[in-house]
């Protein structure tokens, strides 16, 4: 079975950068995409950007976009999130979250039921 870490979390203030990275490893041959989730006290997980490996296609949540930048190697089954200008509203735990089997994503890629697996999250800080 997958097994999924994240890191590279930490305190920042805003205007700051982080730069976070998820490693899949187990039994698991391959993921078909993996993606990374927050999850605010008080609110729903939500979608922060997902990478397909086949096409390669990236996807960002719109409050994210142009701040954000997703990346990875599918060979390895690894994916990092570059963090810049950096909000206090970006203040979260980030999940990463990998598809290891086929399913339904009809939603979206940005649809938390689309992925299998999930790490235990690493914590973001940004300070006013």
């Amino acid at each position: 079975q997958v097994q999924l870490v994240e890191s590279g979390g930490g305190s920042v203030q805003a205007g700051g950068s982080l730069r976070l990275s998820c490693a899949a490893s187990g039994s698991t041959s391959s993921t078909y995409g993996m993606a990374w989730f927050r999850l605010i006290p008080g609110k729903e997980r939500e979608f922060v950007a997902a990478i397909r490996w086949r096409p390669g296609n990236t996807y960002y949540a719109d409050s994210v976009k142009g701040r954000f930048t997703v990346s990875g190697d599918s060979a390895e089954n690894t994916m990092t999130l570059q963090m810049s200008y950096l909000k206090p509203e970006d203040t979260a735990v980030y999940n990463c979250g990998a598809r290891v089997i086929r399913g339904d994503c009809s939603h979206g890629y940005s649809d938390s039921l689309c992925y299998n697996a999930w790490g235990q999250g690493t914590r973001v800080t940004v300070s006013s």
